[in-house]
């Protein structure tokens, strides 16, 4: 049976199903030599080449889906590589024999937490598309007076540059002065949305983390810059969620430990390595 060629793509791990559709409206994709076009499908025997290199296709039965949590830091990119040298959130997930790690929607340089990636492009796709309003939940520090009347139209919602946005929830947790904490919760991720609702109430945003995606929480013992895999049960959560086929098998053994103090170090050493690293290799690029 067919299938549309974004869809084939996204599966075989080249990226999520929009960045498909913008590569093959740019004409980067061929099918059997011929540039491809929106709206073609493909029954998985064509040979399919991205920007001339042969994309190797695996069916719904071979591929196996894997997802991971990662704490971001603030100052790094959610891009696979920045023309500035910054540090991508990228640079230290584990490598892949086949395809490649999809990032689960974005959070800006500024924003640290908890991000999502996964080897099924259309797991990520689904969990960002709007239509099934999966929940993210996030952590703000705001500098400024806030009143209820300002909450008040946040819940209701206030137009933006790219139409009506509101906040489902606004919980508050505590603050001294004009700095005060809250917890706000959306199922949309459009761009620095979280911080624009704020600045529509002339309201600075200091501080920004994501502290959820849909029921789970950012694991509190994962540090900033470390990641872990999911099991099949909490794979299988986000599968479940979008409507997807459960997955029967997973790389994380069965046995194997959740997040407890050990691997909480461990990762953090590694962190560390990754950083001092990084430091060195800045440090040659500017003598």
């Amino acid at each position: 049976m067919s299938e549309k060629l974004q869809k084939v793509l996204a599966r075989a791990g080249k990226g999520s199903r929009r960045e498909m559709e913008t590569f093959i409206s740019a004409g980067r994709v061929t099918v059997n030599g011929k540039v491809a076009y929106l709206g073609d499908r493909v029954e998985g025997n064509e040979q399919i080449k991205i920007d001339g290199h042969s994309v190797s296709l695996q069916s719904k039965e071979d591929e196996l889906c894997r997802v991971l949590m990662y704490n971001k830091p603030e100052g790094e990119m959610c891009t696979r590589k920045d023309p500035e040298g910054r540090p991508t959130v990228f640079d230290r997930l584990p490598k892949l024999e086949s395809g490649r790690w999809i990032a689960v929607g974005r959070l800006d340089i500024n924003t640290s937490g908890m991000l999502l990636f996964t080897t099924d492009g259309e797991l990520a796709n689904r969990l960002m598309h709007p239509s099934q309003k999966v929940e993210r939940e996030y952590a703000v520090r705001v500098f400024g007076e806030v009143t209820e009347a300002m909450l008040q139209t946040l819940r209701a919602g206030v137009k933006l540059e790219d139409g009506p946005a509101r906040f489902q929830k606004i919980t508050y947790r505590g603050g001294e002065g004009r700095n005060h904490w809250f917890h706000v919760v959306l199922s949309e991720g459009r761009n620095r949305e979280v911080r624009r609702l704020w600045e529509s109430q002339d309201v600075q945003v200091s501080r920004l983390i994501r502290v959820r995606y849909g029921d789970m929480e950012l694991k509190r013992q994962l540090p900033s810059g470390g990641w872990t895999e999911l099991n099949l049960q909490d794979v299988n959560y986000y599968r479940k969620l979008v409507k997807l086929p459960l997955e029967t098998q997973s790389k994380v053994k069965v046995d194997e430990k959740a997040m407890d103090n050990a691997k909480s170090r461990r990762i953090r050493r590694s962190v560390k390595k990754h950083q001092h690293r990084n430091q060195q290799a800045t440090r040659r690029r500017r003598s």
